[in-house]
């Protein structure tokens, strides 16, 4: 978790006003989250900070590419990513339940650590089925699964032609 700590932005000396913050999210960093589904990235994640006197508004563009295994051929291939997402971290002397949409920080806080949520707005953005685009055309595809997984599934249309004598059976009930 040491090499996470370069994702926080440190607010106590910040005048009122914007703030730019940029930073680099690499495989190291997703080497800290376990359970992650993106292993390998070369992604630019840029932070616009608004201080306010009660609040902090973080706005986030994060672009590059993320390295995904194709749910058809099993072939790694890059996916672009463009993600512009926002949160409101708002200061209170009191305990508010946390939610998504508003981070409660304390009068003892004096920094914000981002890493967990460019983590999750990355992951998000992994689509639910990962391709490699044109099947079979793209220079990621791994040709030759793609022509085993044809014949399999050739294989099993071949098999439905010849029809089960047992129904022929049932056929005669009629």
């Amino acid at each position: 978790m040491k090499s996470l700590r370069k994702y926080s932005i440190p607010f106590t000396g910040l005048a009122l006003g914007k703030h730019d913050f940029d930073f680099e999210v690499n495989n190291s960093f997703f080497e800290e989250f376990e359970y992650s589904l993106v292993k390998k990235a070369d992604l630019k994640c840029t932070v616009k900070l608004e201080k306010q006197e009660t609040m902090l508004i973080l706005n986030f563009h994060i672009t590059g590419s993320i390295k995904l295994t194709c749910d058809k051929c099993l072939a790694e291939y890059p996916e672009t990513v463009d993600i512009s997402e926002q949160q409101i971290a708002k200061f209170s002397d009191e305990e508010i339940d946390e939610d998504d949409e508003i981070i409660t920080l304390g009068k003892n806080d004096h920094e914000i650590d981002i890493s967990g949520l460019i983590y999750e707005y990355i992951n998000v953005a992994v689509p639910f089925i990962a391709s490699c685009g044109n099947e079979g055309n793209t220079s990621y595809c791994d040709k030759d699964m793609l022509a085993k997984l044809n014949s399999l599934t050739g294989d099993d249309e071949g098999n439905d032609d010849a029809p089960d004598p047992r129904w022929d059976a049932l056929k005669n009930i009629k």
